[in-house]
């Protein structure tokens, strides 16, 4: 896929996302950073995290555990839709994620893409509190081969849909490391269109391979 390709295909996905969103009548999302065009939250950066991981082979992504905000989901793998975007879990499997099938696994090369609903129109989904991430918090992956990949979370943005630089929020961050991007609807919601103008994008990269891991 050409880099230009690659710019629509995320910007289009930014904006799905923000689509899928809430019914909820009332109330905020839990725990959203402060909105900007890369607004970072999770921080002080000051603070050390562990050096990388060389990527691991290939593997289909079965399950995510995120256990500092009490996620365990089933990865489900998906297409994109017709309009170009990554095509979510129904509403009736809000509790599950979207892995984009195109891009690479988690634990390979390049950074792979994690989408998931915030809510529905009758409860919280399962990246309701993804905003509430902090820097260093721990994002596994259960694999088909029986290893689990774990990363850790480098950065926690707001992305508005005004202005979108694709290579900034979706491309990797460094040349041949294993990277993750958990993507969920953030920022204000628009009642009149039943829409956030934002996305919750969560930054993270490999750290370790583990195996024999019980994560969900």
């Amino acid at each position: 896929m050409s880099a230009r390709r690659a710019g629509v295909v995320w910007a289009v996905l930014l904006v799905a996302v923000c689509l899928w969103g809430r019914d909820l009548a009332e109330g905020d999302v839990a725990a959203t950073p402060t909105a900007g065009d890369v607004a970072a939250a999770g921080r002080p950066e000051a603070h050390p995290l562990p050096p990388a991981r060389p990527p691991l082979p290939g593997a289909h992504p079965e399950s995510l555990a995120v256990p500092s905000i009490g996620v365990e989901a089933r990865i489900e793998d998906h297409d994109l839709d017709r309009s170009g975007a990554v095509e979510p879990p129904p509403y009736r499997r809000a509790g599950s994620v979207a892995w984009y099938r195109g891009g690479p696994p988690p634990g390979a090369p390049g950074a792979a893409v994690l989408v998931g609903h915030v809510d529905t129109d009758h409860a919280p989904a399962v990246f309701y509190d993804l905003g509430a991430l902090k820097r260093g918090a721990a994002v596994r992956v259960g694999r088909a081969d029986g290893t689990t990949a774990e990363f850790t979370v480098e950065d926690v943005s707001v992305v508005t849909k005004g202005r979108f630089d694709a290579d900034r929020v979706y491309g990797p961050r460094e040349q041949h490391r294993a990277e993750l991007r958990l993507i969920t609807c953030g920022g204000a919601y628009d009642r009149a269109h039943r829409a956030y103008d934002a996305n919750i994008v969560v930054s993270a990269y490999l750290t370790g391979p583990l195996t024999g891991v019980d994560h969900g």
